[in-house]
């Protein structure tokens, strides 16, 4: 038998009452409330993070293949389209889709109002699955290899600037020698939230953009690659980049937008900063119980040591009993975490201001991984925290403790 577990084990399960009682159920108190805002900052952090990033991906793919030139520019140099370099890449494990796009600036124009917009022209293998989650009216475009297309989707941000309405007619001017517009009609009106992307992009038939630049039809501008995987991003391009000639270079996405995702990863830093906050607010908290156990078991502990139970023996003792009202603590703050994550992902009960945050309802997203480093940390600090107030105890003198009231 485990003598200082029993012993523990009996003493924790007697209610405890008076002030050692409002104390000790203040600590376990502070470690729920500690394991649940853990539980749900990272919770939050990773939702936004994996929301914006998708976001961002949903616009430009995960990975670029254009041109190898200086220009930084919406006036991309052409390249031609490899059908077979297509299929390589296509082919590779972890590549979700590729897609060839032709891109170029422009200004609408109407009566009262004028926006700078990039045309994005698309093609017939174009994935429409995140615009076409963010459609609020209309549609996608529906493209042939026959016909062109004269519709365009433009965001609901440009809409409601330009006082546009669903089947109206949108010129657009591109600044060129010489100076040339497109009559297109306003097909489908999207809403991702994102207002910097939004106010960006207009998607149109590719083949507008390749004879406004007197291009031939296999003159594109680049492809867009999704993958599978976000961790593997930097694998798949050095993947990708042994497929394509020397004339061409490989962007990730991060590349690509780096300010964007150097604010995402600032995030992390706030995520850091609560987790020790809390950590050290629970450990504070375990600490006085443990103290005020010790205090108050005094006479116990001097009979104990008059009986000639080693002083080891007598930490243990306190320091199973700290690491028992712990774990109560975490397992409330487990749930309680865990239930608003689930909670808020099952019914968004807590709504966010989209202008503000990109995101209309605050984001969640957590895997069992989060939860277990976070109670093992937290367990793993507070337990060598107790071991400081646990050694109290070889102060103790059997005579001063039998004596104390």
């Amino acid at each position: 038998m485990n003598f200082p577990f029993f012993i523990a084990k009996r003493l924790s399960t007697n209610r405890q009452s008076g002030f050692s009682g409002l104390i000790i159920r203040i600590a376990i108190a502070a470690v729920a409330i500690s394991i649940a805002v853990m539980i749900i900052a990272v919770a939050i952090v990773k939702g936004y993070q994996y929301e914006i990033r998708n976001k961002i991906t949903g616009f430009s793919s995960h990975i670029q293949i254009s041109r190898l030139d200086m220009n930084n520019s919406f006036e991309t140099t052409s390249l031609k389209s490899d059908s077979l370099m297509e299929h390589l890449i296509a082919s590779q494990q972890g590549i979700q889709h590729i897609q060839k796009i032709a891109i170029k600036a422009g200004i609408i124009k109407t009566k009262d109002e004028f926006e700078g917009i990039v045309l994005k022209g698309v093609d017939r293998d174009y994935d429409w699955k995140f615009i076409q989650q963010h459609i609020q009216h209309g549609k996608v475009l529906f493209l042939n290899d026959s016909l062109t297309s004269n519709d365009i989707v433009l965001s609901q941000k440009t809409v409601d600037k330009l006082k546009l309405k669903m089947g109206d007619a949108v010129i657009i001017y591109f600044v060129q020698d010489p100076p040339r517009a497109r009559k297109f009609t306003l097909a489908g009106i999207y809403k991702t939230g994102f207002d910097e992307m939004d106010q960006l992009y207009a998607f149109a038939d590719m083949r507008h953009v390749q004879k406004l630049n007197n291009w031939q039809s296999n003159d594109i501008s680049g492809y867009e690659i999704s993958i599978d995987d976000y961790k593997q991003l930097d694998v798949m391009a050095d993947k990708i980049l042994s497929f394509v000639p020397y004339n061409m270079e490989v962007k990730t996405i991060r590349q690509i937008h780096p300010q964007l995702f150097d604010w995402l990863n600032l995030l992390d830093l706030n995520v850091v900063i609560i987790i020790i906050l809390m950590i050290v607010v629970a450990c504070i908290n375990m600490s006085t119980a443990l103290l005020i156990l010790i205090v108050e078991r005094s006479n116990m502990i001097g009979v104990m040591k008059a009986l000639g139970t080693r002083n080891l023996t007598v930490a243990k003792l306190f320091l199973y009993m700290a690491t028992y009202l712990m774990i109560g603590g975490m397992v409330i703050g487990n749930i309680v975490g865990v239930g608003l994550c689930v909670l808020q992902q099952k019914f968004s009960l807590f709504k966010l201001n989209q202008e503000a945050y990109y995101l209309s309802e605050v984001p969640i997203q957590f895997t069992l991984n989060d939860i277990l480093l976070i109670n093992v940390g937290a367990f793993i600090v507070c337990i060598l925290v107790m071991i400081i107030p646990s050694r109290f105890v070889l102060r103790i003198t059997p005579v001063k403790a039998i004596r104390f009231e």
